[in-house]
């Protein structure tokens, strides 16, 4: 067994499993990006499995066994590294146990050590036989492990990121000259200060004294000059640099695939935006203020040595010493910061459900318990900034006194130098001037290690998105649609992501004829919503195609493709906007007779009427609150105004009353001729005009027909509509 077991960290809270797999993969010499593994262990909204990672372990070539132990039998008769359940709700990897300890590799905390006493307590999650016992993934390599190459990491390094500099090479040149203007200038000044003191304090020269104290006030002035410039082409720079890397993150968020959010916390997504300003920082900040760092150090360790070679070594070993100690608490912060990022994104996911879901919070009581529930994670993140405070003061303290020790001994050096006539007051006085300006670039060069470090963690969870495959990875896509535009589904199943989770839709054949209605109906949970999202191209089937006309839709570009779609979903959103805003979503300057007639299809010009500002007035969550009705009626609008070929619609209608649904039906039915319908409904008073109804139970087609047919049928639709229509028994 290796001493230093390979650790990788989670990039998210949902990431332990993977992570898990990915350490012991490398254990064995292969190396797998965290997405590769994220996509065999098929992780879903609540995470990953056990069974998940057991099929992508023996994907890639292990064997794997899952069992139910007591803690004696682990430590005498399973092999490591091995994958334990972890507090019920977390996975850790063990690679070494023995009768005294148990090392653990946890992607969220690192390398710990535990006694059994304390791994038990973790690990034990139910009673076996009378004894305490918990669960754990065994894994043993095959020879098929090793014949894969696993996938060679394709994330961006921290240095390609300078990448983003090369457009700003001008006023990078002028930055430069800038710090070499700025040293130069520097460099005048430990000289004037000895001529000051040998040769105008000694000779009793005031106009000496005069002349030269002009001379720095002048160089002083120019300092400024330089500083006052170099500060605003920073400014540009770092601005237009942070704009820059945040687009292409955001451009890149918002090409992956819908499914990806599914398993993403909204608090997680928003950390990884504040991680930018970490790298914009290290960008603009450190690596350019460390440069003007190096020159320093440079010429007036160059000046230093010419002074007094002896007090240069005192200077360069107590700088090595200052450094390496600063250094020492490296790795230490790498795990706070892992720590912070967690409890950041949890904090920030708690914040934003107690803000958006207030009204749920008091109508259930339960605001108090949700705060409490923020409130404790504050407090965990209270002690994780005690504890790196804690480790700020060891680390300052001890730095103070290195520094503060090498500067007394280099003073008490020059003081003997003159006291022995090897040096002139002058010169010791030009000397501290010479020490204070190297101690600066030496602290910048130990901040911009610390930097470096920050910026490469920020790094490795923006690479977490930036390696994630885009929506649309092929460019040979068709950007038309085919002149058949009539939708089949030729054996179509789904399951959603998540090992062992049972098929949403099985075996489904259908076909959708063009210019038509047809009505998805059936229980909840049968699967109607689900196949909406396949027609989106939200998710992929598992198995079986989906065609439009002759043509795969998965060979259509999906932004062509809901460009052709309009649609109302369940948990559509209304932006923080004005009303035409809303309704023309797509459109920079909204065309107003396609909105008027959206508007009037949607039966909601009463409602914007009666606004102060009415089709200016602003709505959504810094507007003005719309009812679920009105929502529901903007939607309806957003669609129409498109002017869709195909209208998918997912319960459009059930936030509406009677008056309401009767007349906006009544638009639809006439909007609808020429298009491609698809309309999922509970309330069947929506569907009975349709020219096809399709019954779907448990995930698979139970009846197709028209109202009149189904219902004479008294199969499953007649079950469903009997009570609604009152069509007796």
């Amino acid at each position: 067994m290796p001493r230093n077991f390979p650790l990788y960290r989670q990039l998210d809270a949902m990431d332990c499993g993977p992570t898990c797999l990915r350490m012991i993969t490398k254990h064995y010499g292969r190396s797998y990006s965290i997405a590769t593994l994220r996509e065999k262990t098929e992780i879903g909204k609540e995470g990953v499995s056990l069974l998940g990672i057991s099929q992508a372990a023996e994907n890639i070539g292990f064997r794997t066994l899952a069992v139910r132990v007591p803690l004696a039998r682990l430590v005498q008769e399973t092999p490591v590294p091995l994958i334990a359940h972890w507090g019920q709700n977390h996975f850790v990897v063990v690679y070494a146990l023995n009768a005294r300890q148990v090392q653990v590799a946890d992607p969220a905390l690192g390398l710990v050590k535990y006694t059994l006493a304390e791994f038990e307590s973790k690990w034990v999650s139910t009673v076996q036989e009378g004894e305490p016992s918990g669960i754990a993934l065994l894994l043993e390599p095959t020879p098929r492990f090793f014949e894969e190459d696993g996938d060679a990491p394709t994330a961006r390094g921290l240095w390609s990121l300078f990448g983003y500099l090369r457009p700003h090479k001008r006023l990078l040149v002028q930055l430069g000259l800038g710090l070499l203007v700025g040293a130069g200038l520097q460099l005048l000044l430990p000289f004037l200060t000895q001529s000051i003191v040998d040769t105008g304090v000694q000779t009793r020269n005031l106009s000496f004294i005069t002349l030269v104290l002009i001379a720095q006030l002048m160089l002083f002035a120019s300092r400024m000059a330089v500083e006052f410039v170099r500060s605003w082409i920073l400014l540009h720079i770092s601005v237009r640099l942070n704009l820059s890397i945040l687009s292409d993150f955001l451009a890149k968020l918002l090409r992956l695939p819908l499914s990806y959010f599914d398993s993403k916390q909204t608090g997680d997504i928003l950390q990884r935006i504040q991680d930018h300003a970490r790298i914009e920082q290290f960008l603009t900040g450190s690596s350019l203020s460390v440069l003007f760092s190096l020159v320093n150090l440079a010429v007036f360790g160059v000046v230093l040595a010419y002074y007094n070679l002896p007090i240069f070594g005192v200077f360069m070993l107590g700088s090595l010493l200052y450094a390496g100690w600063v250094l020492l608490f490296l790795r230490v912060r790498r795990k706070l910061d892992h720590k912070r990022f967690a409890l950041a994104s949890a904090g920030q996911s708690s914040l934003i459900q107690l803000v958006t879901g207030v009204q749920e919070l008091k109508l259930n009581t339960c605001e108090h318990l949700k705060r409490w529930q923020w409130e404790n994670v504050q407090v965990r993140q209270f002690r994780l900034m005690m504890r790196g405070l804690a480790l700020g003061q060891y680390q300052q303290t001890g730095a103070l006194f290195l520094n503060e020790g090498k500067n007394i001994i280099i003073t008490f050096l020059a003081a003997s130098a003159v006291v022995n006539g090897q040096l002139t007051l002058g010169g010791m006085l030009a000397l501290q001037y010479i020490i204070g300006q190297l101690n600066s670039p030496v602290e910048q060069l130990v901040q911009f290690t610390q930097h470096y470090q920050d910026a490469q963690l920020s790094l490795e969870r923006l690479n977490e998105i930036h390696t994630q495959p885009d929506e649309e990875q092929s460019v040979n896509l068709l950007t038309s649609l085919p002149a058949e535009q009539g939708i089949s589904f030729r054996n179509v199943s789904f399951t959603y992501p998540g090992a062992g989770n049972d098929p949403v839709l099985t075996n489904i054949n259908l076909t959708i004829p063009e210019g038509q209605v047809t009505a998805i109906v059936g229980s909840s949970g049968s699967g109607k919503t689900t196949l909406l999202k396949l027609l989106l191209k939200i998710y992929d089937p598992s198995a079986g195609d989906i065609r439009v006309g002759r043509t795969s839709l998965s060979t259509i570009s999906h932004r062509v493709w809901r460009g052709q779609c309009g649609t109302v979903l369940q948990d559509g959103l209304i932006f923080s906007d004005t009303i035409a805003n809303n309704i023309a979503v797509a459109d920079e300057r909204p065309n107003i007779p396609r909105l008027l007639r959206a508007v009037d299809v949607a039966n909601i010009e009463t409602f914007i009427d009666g606004l102060p500002l009415r089709y200016n007035t602003k709505i959504g969550a810094e507007g003005n609150g719309v009812s679920q009705g009105q929502k529901q009626r903007l939607l309806l609008a957003r669609a129409v105004y498109k002017e869709p070929t195909y209208l998918f619609l997912d319960e459009a209608t059930n936030a509406l009353d009677a008056n309401n649904e009767r007349v906006i039906m009544h638009n639809l039915n006439q909007f609808f001729e020429g298009r491609t319908v698809v309309v999922v409904a509970h309330r069947l008073s929506t569907v009975r005009n349709a020219d096809q109804i399709v019954v779907l139970e448990q995930g698979e087609i139970a009846e197709i027909g028209t109202h009149n047919e189904l219902t004479q049928r008294r199969g499953r639709y007649y079950e469903l509509v009997k009570n609604q229509l009152e069509l007796g028994t």
